[in-house]
């Protein structure tokens, strides 16, 4: 009897497609079920290699060195990992011999790949297979994709398997993206640490993340506030509140100005020039990709981003909702049967939904791999869910139920125009919903106020006064309004916002098109764990959902901009455009990573070129700089600049590497410690933002400025 391998990512996706074709029997690191054996990685069984497995030479250094890097492999190396964590009869190694064995065995002549749906998944049983057939499988290789891990997805899926060969250009761009991010990572943090020693985590996507933060940070730091004028009314007609705010406003010097306008609006009463009234149909929010559902979570729940993905990624592994990693909020016309399914089960429930086939709902141009996110026709116990998964899982339910709700959400809409005086006209604008629809399933927050019944020729007094505001800083970066800019960082954050909620249904071609281009910084499957990492490596902290940055994310944007590695939303966002290439077949991908060693080696020449002597070079962590002046030990470069080897028996002797935003060279340290002062420098900036030159001289054991 011939037999199928099929190669799960996890052991819970093997459980899960066992599970589907029943009456199955477990082995020793498999499960089998007539035809079909199932086995299963541990995620990545492979790494790649360190930069030390290529060169030999220093290779036996416990440290890092400069001797090794820049590295640029011909050839890139994956190796099974080393087991951690996991006991004997679990370890990685010997799973990855049973998977060995068993694609060896005569009778199997088709192998399945069953990674994850998405680039990562594809490669990492790839990699198993170059490993066991070295390159060249003589045996069938196909492919099982899935959008959902219900069973009866996986049975329709089984029976109508694709050749892996179909997914070249997803796995080719899946390690173009893993050998992009070891070259910049390695060599960039080695050199980086090397440089400051202490660790610098040089990543294509983590940099410009904290980068973000930190400039919206330093940004509400620096901000100074003014002060100005507004000109406000407030009064009341038949019991609701109506506000006119003028177009005008004053200097915080030019109050007397304020109050004559004001002056003379109150001496006028408001007439209503217009009154439209319109019955509008309000359409909820589009489905859910992995982003706008964690923007949801935070905003509503101040879910971290790290908790909502393991979460749904559970609620996915179990059946009860479509593949995560998703950045479109669409479905395919291929689906709209699944989706009646999927209808009649909700409907049975007690929604009350009915099928729509809406461009707004069904648009295969804004699908790149995954549709957006729903619920399935399996449906979980919720006695049998945390707080935290039915709140996850009944947020999907919600938004797919106030999409197909069949009740349309009904209200009218009126805008007053009311002049005054002819000084001026003002627009009232407000809304009042007439029949909830989709509103009793999803929320729906409305800016609108509640307005009075006035009809045109009607009139009320004004109450003008001048109100002092101030200029109001950026904000902190919150969940919602950090993915959006990472979604594509060359939006207009205002713009950005307004695509929120009651305005989902405009026109989002561009947006997509930049997605698909490969704008974002990061994407649907990685963006999470890049900011996790950054929270854990102590470069930005999230409190509830805003974010913050901290002292050694200062540190990492700081040294960086010293060192001239310029890694910005613009060369990220580059790499991003090459890597979609590759993914679209128009370049190979050797030619998205010569684009990264040219980068690369840019840094590095930069690094060759600068000498001792030159007025920009700060040194190596470790180097020494001369004699400390208070206790005759070595000062040497430090992390924030130089210091005293002594400084545990005591000595404080210390210089700071940047004065006045202006590096300080090791070349002027050690004059400065030979002879007492370095030379005229220039490039200081004051406190103010102005200019200017200086020398340093040692004073009392300090470095002090000495202009004469």
């Amino acid at each position: 009897m011939s037999l199928t391998v099929i190669i799960a990512e996890k052991p819970s996706l093997a459980r899960n497609i066992a599970d589907a074709i029943g009456n199955y029997k477990r082995r020793d690191g498999y499960l089998q079920a007539g035809e079909y054996i199932v086995t299963w990685a541990f995620g990545h069984l492979f790494s790649l290699a360190d930069i030390e497995t290529y060169n030999p030479k220093v290779s036996e250094s416990k440290y890092w060195t400069m001797e090794n890097i820049p590295c640029f492999p011909d050839k890139f190396i994956f190796e099974l990992k080393k087991d951690k964590n996991r006991n004997t009869d679990q370890g990685v190694v010997k799973q990855f011999e049973t998977i060995k064995s068993l694609c060896m065995r005569e009778e199997v002549s088709t192998i399945v790949n069953a990674g994850d749906s998405d680039r990562e998944g594809e490669i990492i049983i790839r990699i198993c297979l170059n490993h066991i057939f070295n390159n060249g499988a003589s045996k069938q290789i196909k492919r099982l994709w899935l959008p959902d891990q219900t069973p009866q997805t996986i049975r329709q899926e089984l029976a109508q398997l694709r050749d892996d060969a179909q997914y070249d250009c997803l796995a080719n761009e899946g390690y173009a993206r893993t050998y992009i991010d070891w070259l910049y990572g390695v060599n960039l943090t080695r050199y980086a640490t090397l440089k400051t020693g202490t660790l610098i985590r040089v990543g294509r996507v983590i940099v410009p993340i904290v980068k973000a933060i930190y400039d919206r940070d330093m940004a509400i730091k620096n901000f100074i506030p003014d002060i100005y004028y507004a000109v406000v009314s407030k009064t009341e007609v038949d019991s609701q509140e109506i506000i006119l705010t003028s177009k005008q406003k004053f200097d915080k010097n030019k109050l007397n100005e304020a109050q004559k306008l004001c002056d003379q609006f109150n001496s006028f009463e408001a007439v209503v020039m217009n009154v439209k009234k319109r019955k509008s149909t309000v359409s909820p929010g589009k489905l859910y990709s992995l982003t706008k559902l964690q923007n949801a979570l935070g905003k509503r729940f101040k879910m971290p981003m790290d908790e909502s993905l393991a979460i749904v990624q559970k609620l996915y592994e179990a059946g009860y909702v479509t593949y995560p990693r998703t950045n479109s909020e669409y479905l395919a016309s291929a689906e709209k049967d699944k989706v009646k399914s999927i209808i009649d089960v909700f409907s049975k429930l007690g929604y009350n939904l009915a099928m729509k086939e809406d461009k707004t709902i069904f648009d295969d141009s804004k699908i790149e791999s995954h549709s957006a996110l729903t619920p399935t026709y399996k449906v979980p116990d919720k006695n049998h869910m945390t707080d935290n998964e039915y709140k996850v899982y009944s947020t999907i339910v919600k938004r797919f139920a106030a999409v197909f709700c069949a009740q349309p959400c009904l209200a009218d809409k009126t805008e007053i125009t009311v002049d005054v005086g002819g000084l001026e006209q003002f627009v009232l604008k407000g809304m009042v919903i007439t029949q909830e629809g989709w509103t009793k399933y999803d929320i729906y927050t409305s800016k609108d106020r509640i307005l009075p019944a006035l009809k045109k020729g009607d009139t009320f007094s004004v109450d003008f006064k001048p109100q002092q505001k101030e200029t109001s800083p950026p904000r902190h970066y919150t969940i919602e309004t950090l993915n959006n800019y990472l979604k594509n960082p060359f939006k207009d954050e205002k713009a950005a916002a307004a695509d929120q909620e009651n305005k989902e249904n405009e026109d989002d071609t561009e947006e997509y098109r930049a997605v698909f281009e490969g704008l974002e910084l990061g994407t649907e499957a990685t963006r999470t764990g890049i900011i996790e990492n950054a929270i854990k490596s102590k470069y930005i902290l999230l409190k509830k959902d805003v974010y913050y940055i901290l002292p050694d994310g200062i540190y990492l944007v700081e040294a960086l901009s010293r060192m001239k590695i310029g890694m910005d939303k613009y060369k990220t966002s580059e790499m991003g455009r090459a890597l979609k290439k590759v993914y679209r077949n128009e370049i190979a991908v050797s030619d998205s990573i010569s684009i990264v060693r040219n980068e690369i080696e840019a840094v590095f020449n930069k690094a060759k070129e600068q000498s001792p002597q030159m007025d920009t070079d700060d040194g190596f962590a470790g180097d020494e700089a001369g004699k400390c002046p208070l206790c005759g030990g070595e000062v040497v470069r430090t992390r924030f600049g130089y210091g005293c080897r002594n400084y545990k028996e005591g000595c404080r002797f210390s210089i700071s590497g940047v004065i006045c935003s202006r590096i300080i060279p090791i070349a002027q340290v050690r004059k400065l410690l030979d002879t007492g002062k370095t030379d005229k420098l220039s490039g200081f900036i004051s406190k103010k933002g102005k200019p200017f030159d200086g020398a340093l001289k040692l004073e009392n054991g300090k470095a002090v400025f000495d202009f004469s």
